[in-house]
């Protein structure tokens, strides 16, 4: 039975904690001002203190270099030579972080600290807070990142390709406007989701697509059998220009809350149940005999929901004529929802950007990050390789 003295005896996680990290950063410390050491070793051409005949420079004593750890803040004795300085190989002749703590800040940015917090989030971690204009610089490091995706080559066919928007705000010319941020992705015949290009433009156009959808052919995009986005026109328009012979697929989703839109509350649960068991068919032919039922049944109360419906059922059932396994994921945009949900969540914490720059850097930064898992999972399932097998 351990009584209260030897309770209070035995250290607390807090107390471990704290000691733990001190030893850490006394191991950081030792091992950086031994490397050090090494390296002035052979700036000099000899030990402390060693008397030789053909000595290449001379020490001048040592000055204290505050560099912040993944362990917190480190003092470490920095050695240096009369003629050439201090060594550059270990802690680099300017730096003040270590390159992970870079890291942690570039990250803490991309998933939804605002640049105001991270001083504070680096501060509690490391004991050392870093200013707004220095989350700033570092962040700027996605530029490589923003790069590399835009001129990334596009090798594999693209079978399904899908399009669609979101708005944030961003200024322009000197005034914040809601811009629209334009995203295309694909599957390949893998069955393996891609993402392919993401533009900014004023608006949702049909020259903001063409411009984009120009790019990706650029960069090699081909294969295109089948476009999924909403009914937008805009988008209608550039996909006739760039893919004449793609078929179109209007999102089903989108189309049921247009539809919804025209429905009265008390009744909108019920007609998008039935509007959804139009477009769930096993076959193009009983999702006209149930369009068939849903316009009898409706057509007097509700002519605008009708009416919508009718307008759209063409473009929204191009699905059919593709394989059945595919048609779950190929008959709405819905793997752009999460993507766009963190794209959402992550401008709320920024407000609105200083300009379109800072906001497609970040944009994609996060998309990168959150389509990261597609590259190992199935999305739909494989293609043929000697082609889509249409479905009877």
């Amino acid at each position: 039975m351990i009584d209260d003295a030897e309770f209070d005896a035995i250290p607390q996680d807090e107390e471990i904690q704290v000691d733990l990290r001190e030893i850490f950063k006394g191991a950081i410390k030792l091992t950086l001002e031994s490397l050090l050491e090494e390296e002035i070793r052979e700036m000099v051409g000899g030990a402390r203190w060693a008397r030789m005949a053909h000595r290449k420079d001379v020490r001048n004593g040592t000055y204290l270099r505050q560099l912040v750890t993944s362990a917190g803040l480190v003092g470490v004795a920095v050695p240096r030579t009369r003629e050439s300085g201090s060594p550059t190989g270990v802690i680099d002749r300017y730096a003040r972080r270590q390159g992970e703590v870079d890291d942690m800040i570039v990250e803490s940015y991309v998933n939804g600290v605002s640049t105001r917090k991270v001083g504070a989030v680096t501060e509690a971690l490391l004991g050392k807070r870093v200013s707004r204009s220095t989350v700033s610089r570092v962040s700027k490091r996605l530029d490589e990142e923003v790069a590399k995706f835009e001129k990334a080559p596009i090798t594999e066919p693209i079978v399904y390709l899908y399009l669609d928007g979101t708005f944030i705000d961003a200024r322009w010319a000197r005034k914040v406007e809601n811009i629209s941020a334009l995203v295309a992705y694909g599957v390949d015949r893998n069955g393996r989701r891609k993402l392919l290009g993401i533009s900014l433009g004023v608006e949702e156009s049909a020259d903001s697509w063409t411009e984009l959808l120009r790019q990706l052919v650029a960069r090699g995009l081909h294969g295109v059998q089948l476009v999924i986005a909403d009914g937008h026109e805009g988008i209608k328009t550039a996909v006739r220009h760039v893919f004449p012979e793609a078929k179109r697929q209007r999102c089903v989703v989108h189309l049921q809350r247009n539809i919804s839109g025209k429905v009265p509350t008390r009744l909108r649960s019920r007609v998008s149940r039935e509007v959804w068991k139009i477009f769930s068919a096993p076959s193009l032919v009983e999702a006209r005999r149930r369009r068939e039922e849903f316009r009898a049944r409706w057509e007097k109360e509700l002519p605008e929901a009708v009416a919508c419906l009718e307008a759209g059922f063409d473009d929204a059932t191009a699905f059919f004529e593709f394989p059945a396994e595919h048609w779950k994921g190929i008959r709405s945009t819905n793997g752009l929802e999460r993507f766009h949900l963190e794209i959402k969540r992550r401008t709320r914490a920024v407000g609105a950007f200083p300009d379109r720059a800072s906001a497609l850097r970040l944009i994609i930064a996060v998309a990168i990050r959150t389509t990261k898992p597609w590259t190992n999972r199935t999305y739909i399932a494989a293609l043929k390789r000697e082609g889509i097998q249409q479905a009877a």
